[in-house]
């Protein structure tokens, strides 16, 4: 197998300071207790029976005690958020997706986020591996399922991300360019 066909010729999904090739992996790939770690992002408070965004209800209320009209659309007497067109108090739970919008993660030397709808790109990290290119789907990404001797350096997740502690690909150090 060879490293395949950068799409984006050289432009996306590459670090500018390293040269590094972003990389794309399933999260079926790592071990499910990694996607823990995850902060999910589940959009702003929206209104559910007109779907503009809401205000903060302690921000509108100590601009305005107006407020007490306003129809409560919980059970509950929660008071997070107001609807301005609706002339609606909404709580929380009622606010926002059930589902997440996306997903990231930042620490330990790394920065992922999601990509497409079940995998993880990760744009920094400490390692390094070679893989193929992702297909057009991605251009100019590392293929992390897809590991080649002599592919495109990858920026990869280390040997902790994986069930039994061991990446399924070498490890380089991004600072060294020794073999982990």
């Amino acid at each position: 197998m060879d490293k395949g066909i950068d799409y984006s010729d050289g432009i996306v999904n590459r670090d500018k300071d390293t040269g590094i090739h972003y990389g794309v992996i399933s999260q079926h790939s790592i071990m499910s207790e990694a996607m823990e770690n995850f902060e999910y992002d589940y959009g702003k408070p929206t209104c559910p029976k007109c779907g503009n965004e809401l205000v903060d209800y302690c921000d509108k209320y100590n601009e305005d005690n107006s407020i007490e009209d306003f129809e409560h659309y919980s059970k509950y007497d929660s008071e997070d958020y107001v609807c301005l067109d609706c002339k609606l108090i909404v709580e929380s739970e009622s606010a926002f997706s059930d589902e997440p919008l996306g997903f990231s993660y930042e620490g330990d030397g790394y920065q992922l986020i999601d990509c497409l709808d079940t995998d993880i790109m990760i744009i920094k990290s400490p390692y390094f591996t070679y893989t193929q290119f992702c297909s057009p789907c991605v251009p100019g990404a590392g293929n992390l399922d897809t590991y080649i001797k002599d592919g495109v350096k990858t920026y990869a997740l280390g040997h902790d991300w994986f069930e039994d502690g061991k990446a399924p690909y070498p490890l380089y150090d991004v600072k060294t360019g020794n073999m982990i």
